[in-house]
């Protein structure tokens, strides 16, 4: 299809993750406060969402403990600045396999949980959007595998439908925009739907711009898209997601740089973006344009 560029552009900050990048970085936010602090700190700069992890505050490793997602929903909704909330709801689908010749029982790694569990924090803390991890796949260790079943993806979409949250569908591959498709096919999401492209990820969509260009002409065309790349290609995925008609995702989840040697905050990865997107001629859209073109509604948490 012909190129059509985005001129009214949001930015995502993918302000943690769940990587063991919480020693790589001083920057790398571990506790609620933290998280939250990061958060606002990227809205400040631009971003009109943030996308967020929670983390054990003293080991810095990844958590899905339902008292850290609502603590960081309330120090961000309490904030004075605006900003979209999109909490991942992609933990608890990890099987690590034993070694090749005796892979099953699962070894330590492994956190396989159902479907209510892997939303529990989703329908208590109410954002805007969350994530919905679109597949299964090989990622990165050897012996991990990320695991999404057409199952459990029916149960957790139908979730998320449910409770007015919209999900955020994460592509790692093009068989993942295949499901997605058939999800909203099914009426278990609603359409148009919300896209992340997730490229250069192990082992799923290279980063190159033929596999990019595969996985936008894939993306229905009355869909919203952003793009991302890990590492040294983020910034040029910034431009990339513009150039292709999407959106952009920047953030320490996927890259601790903003230079050779420079390790980065997310807000200065969001200033970098904004700087991107401006030069290109492309107008950088803040919160209350995103609820509006994505139909979101702000809400506070449940009441404990």
């Amino acid at each position: 299809m012909p190129l059509a560029m985005n001129r009214e552009v949001f930015i995502t900050c993918a302000v943690t993750g769940s990587g063991a990048t919480q020693d790589r970085s001083p920057h790398v936010p571990r506790s609620p406060a933290q998280i939250a602090d990061s958060a606002i700190a990227a809205a400040k700069a631009g971003a009109a969402i943030v996308h967020c992890h929670v983390r054990d505050p003293d080991t810095g490793k990844p958590s899905r403990d339902p008292k850290y997602y609502r603590e960081v929903t309330e120090r961000i909704r309490d904030a004075a600045t605006d900003v979209v909330l999109n909490l991942t709801a992609g933990m608890g689908g990890d099987i690590v396999f034993g070694p090749t010749e005796h892979p099953l029982p699962p070894v330590a790694g492994t956190d396989m949980a159902g479907a209510s569990e892997r939303m529990v924090h989703v329908a208590e803390c109410l954002p805007e959007i969350c994530t919905l991890d679109c597949g299964t796949m090989n990622f990165a260790e050897a012996d991990y595998v990320m695991t999404n079943t057409p199952g459990m993806l029916r149960a957790m979409g139908s979730m998320m439908t449910g409770l007015g949250v919209k999900p955020e569908i994460e592509a790692f591959d093009t068989g993942h925009l295949w499901f997605a498709k058939e999800l909203v096919k099914e009426g278990v999401l609603a359409g148009p739907a919300l896209v992340q492209l997730c490229m250069g990820v192990p082992w799923g969509a290279p980063d190159d711009l033929n596999t990019f260009m595969a996985m936008v002409n894939n993306v229905p065309s009355d869909w919203t898209f952003s793009a991302f790349a890990l590492g040294r290609n983020q910034m040029a995925y910034a431009a990339a997601a513009v150039l292709a008609g999407g959106n952009v995702r920047v953030g320490l989840e996927d890259n601790l740089w903003l230079g050779k040697g420079q390790l980065a905050t997310n807000a200065q990865l969001v200033e970098r973006a904004v700087t991107v997107i401006e030069t290109m001629g492309a107008r950088v859209i803040g919160p209350e344009e995103v609820r509006k073109k994505l139909g979101l509604t702000k809400r506070a948490p449940k009441a404990r």
